[in-house]
C-alpha cells in the first residue's frame, strides 16, 4: 500500500520498536493527526481468541463518557407506542415492514445504527443478508433489541458503541475525534478497554490481549503496551 508525504512525515515522529504507556501512545496519536478533517482516533486490538469458536466470540457495548464525536443516525424497527417513544427518544428514522423494500431494493443506508423490539426481528431477520455484512444487525448482547427503546436510543446518542472480533480475531472501535483533549481520549480508552477487559472469554488460555494500537484515520499506528492495561 502506497501512503503520502504526510503519512510517511508522520510515521518518523513514531518508534515502531516501542510499547508506549498509555498516555504516551495518546498524545503521540494526536500529534499524528495532521489531515485538513478532525481525524477519528480508533483503537485496534488483536486478541488471543478464536471467534470460529462460539465459546471465544466477544461481542458488546460500552458508553464512551465523552462520546464518539460523530453524529450518530439511529433507525428504530418498532410499532404503536414503542414507534411513538423511539421518536420522542431521539430516533432520526422510525418504522415497520414498510422500510424492507426500502432497504432491499433501493439500498437506503442512511443510518448508522439499527435498534429493533423482540417482535419486530422477524421483519428484520429479512434484511440479514444487507445489514449483516454491514455490522448493522439488531443483537440483543449490543443492546440493540430491547424493548426499553427510549433507553437503547439515549445510550447511542450519548456515545454507546459495539464492539466485536472480525473474522481475524482484532476489534476495532472508534473512541473519539483527534481535536478531543487528551484528557476525553484516555477515559474513553480506559473505559472500552475496561468493557473489553470484563469480556474475556472463561475458555481462552493464553495472552487476551496480543497487541493494541492506537491511530487517526489518516496516520499511522501507536502501539500500545498491553501489559499495562491487564
Amino acid at each position: 500500500m502506497k501512503h503520502g508525504k504526510k503519512y510517511l512525515e508522520a510515521a518518523k515522529a513514531v518508534d515502531r520498536t516501542t510499547l508506549y504507556d498509555p498516555a504516551d501512545a495518546i498524545s503521540t496519536v494526536k500529534k499524528l493527526a495532521t489531515a485538513k478533517f478532525d481525524e477519528t482516533i480508533e483503537v485496534h486490538i488483536k486478541t488471543g481468541c478464536d471467534g470460529r469458536h462460539a465459546d471465544q466470540q466477544i461481542r458488546g457495548a460500552v458508553v464512551l463518557p465523552h462520546g464518539t464525536g460523530k453524529q450518530v443516525r439511529v433507525l428504530v424497527f418498532a410499532k404503536g407506542a414503542k414507534a411513538d417513544e423511539a421518536q420522542a427518544a431521539g430516533a432520526e428514522f422510525v418504522g415497520a415492514e414498510e422500510l424492507i423494500p426500502k432497504i432491499q431494493n433501493e439500498g437506503w443506508l442512511d443510518f448508522d445504527v439499527v435498534v429493533a423490539t423482540p417482535d419486530m426481528m422477524g421483519v428484520v431477520g429479512r434484511l440479514g443478508r444487507v445489514l449483516g455484512p454491514k455490522g448493522l444487525m439488531p443483537n440483543p448482547k449490543a443492546g440493540t433489541v430491547t424493548m426499553d427503546v427510549t433507553k437503547a436510543v439515549q445510550e447511542i446518542k450519548a456515545g454507546k458503541i459495539e464492539y466485536r472480533l472480525d473474522k481475524t480475531n482484532i476489534i476495532h472501535v472508534p473512541i473519539g475525534k483527534a481535536s478531543f483533549t487528551e484528557e476525553q481520549l484516555s477515559d474513553n480508552f480506559q473505559t472500552l478497554i475496561g468493557a473489553i477487559i470484563k469480556a474475556r472469554p472463561n475458555t481462552l488460555k493464553g495472552q487476551y490481549l496480543r497487541s493494541v494500537t492506537l491511530a487517526p484515520t489518516m496516520g499511522p499506528g501507536v502501539k500500545v503496551n498491553p501489559v499495562k492495561l491487564a
